[in-house]
């Protein structure tokens, strides 16, 4: 069935095996994506952490929420 589904959406012309290699690059493409992006996150963290400017996620969540609510007020 996956077969099947895959060759009932090729363009014209191309090959299964073009679509499945266009699917692993990209896929491939995207986790290494993924990694690099949660690489900076952590370095990034550390950095924060190193230099005592990190503010913990509660501090951050209730200062969001403080700002939601003040949204909320200015809308009615």
């Amino acid at each position: 069935q996956l077969r099947a589904d895959a060759e009932s959406v090729l363009a014209p012309g191309e090959t299964l095996s073009a679509f499945v290699m266009d699917a692993v690059s990209r896929t491939i493409d995207f986790r290494k994506s993924q990694q690099d992006f949660i690489a900076r996150g952590m370095a990034s963290a550390q950095r924060a952490r190193t230099e005592g400017s990190y503010v913990p996620a509660d501090k951050v969540i209730a200062g969001l929420r403080r700002r939601l609510a003040g949204a909320r007020r200015a809308r009615k």
